[in-house]
């Protein structure tokens, strides 16, 4: 395993199966997927395409019915890498009765962190979020996006170099949803890993290095955002102070008008046109799977 490859499944596979043993329902087919350090990776597809599953398989919290999952090149069922890990589910499961410092408190004292660095993390993290003004009121008051908020807190008590967010935004509001996009980009600089799922595409093409697109257990596509929409057999032009008579014209006029030639290059779709595209494909042909790409092939991508 590379020394900056924070996640690596191989042929990971995972079937839930009834009382009697028998195969029930296949929720992830051979994945093969690395995440490396500092990257910004989106995992995407419909409701019961393997998200959660994986995600689960990464955590510890499932074990794989074939294949092998490793994070910070530890098989993902040994515990110890929990300690470098957060997490923040689809639902969020908090002690409704304990106020945002106590929730905090209350997880930081399960990570052994001590009292004065508790502390400073706490108000950090509070004020990161936004709840500065509720900090003392219980969570049975909040709001849903005010939960989130306090979720994603909970999730970085332990400063983890691996953030797992399933459906970070959900019940967030436009601002709240533009102060978490900026949260996680700050994470980025930081150093740190996030693997996030997410239905609202858009958010996931503004702040994403890399996704992978499941549909029905299967890796249907994986690659860099900007290479995957980019559109390449089109070409747009973008030209600053552009007059009417050279509009009329093509690219070897611009030079001759003394215009400035912005940008040139392939124009880009949007996550959406590549999502529903794909999905539609998948069940066209079943059969089909991503070609997975190596770690030379993507750095000479960049």
């Amino acid at each position: 395993m590379a020394s900056d490859v924070v996640i690596e499944t191989r042929a990971l596979s995972k079937t839930y199966r009834d009382f009697w043993g028998r195969a029930k329902v296949r929720a992830l087919k051979s994945l093969d997927l690395e995440i490396r350090q500092g990257e910004i990776f989106g995992l995407l597809g419909p409701n019961g395409s393997g998200k959660t599953t994986t995600m689960k398989l990464l955590l510890g919290l499932l074990f794989p019915t074939s294949g092998q999952a490793l994070v910070f090149g530890r098989d993902a069922s040994d515990v110890r890498k929990n300690e470098r890990i957060g997490y923040l589910p689809e639902e969020t499961y908090l002690y409704k009765f304990l106020t945002a410092e106590e929730t905090l408190d209350f997880y930081g004292r399960l990570f052994d962190i001590p009292p004065q660095t508790r502390k400073e993390r706490i108000d950090q993290l509070i004020s990161e979020v936004g709840l500065d003004w509720a900090r003392r009121r219980q969570l049975k008051e909040y709001s849903k996006g005010m939960t989130r908020r306090i979720g994603i807190a909970q999730a970085r008590i332990n400063d983890p170099d691996l953030i797992l967010l399933d459906e970070l935004n959900s019940g967030l509001d436009p601002i709240g949803v533009r102060e978490m996009k900026d949260m996680i980009l700050a994470l980025k600089e930081a150093g740190k890993t996030v693997v996030m799922c997410s239905h609202l595409l858009a958010d996931v093409q503004d702040i994403c290095d890399r996704i992978a697109i499941l549909h029905q257990g299967e890796l249907k596509e994986l690659g860099r955002v900007e290479s995957l929409l980019r559109v390449a057999d089109e070409t747009q032009f973008r030209v600053r102070g552009m007059s009417q008579a050279c509009q009329d014209e093509v690219q070897a006029v611009i030079a001759r008008h003394e215009h400035e030639l912005v940008e040139m290059t392939n124009p880009v779709s949007t996550l959406e046109d590549l999502f529903l595209s794909i999905v539609r494909d998948s069940e066209a042909r079943p059969g089909r799977r991503a070609r997975v790409e190596t770690a030379e092939q993507s750095e000479s991508v960049n």
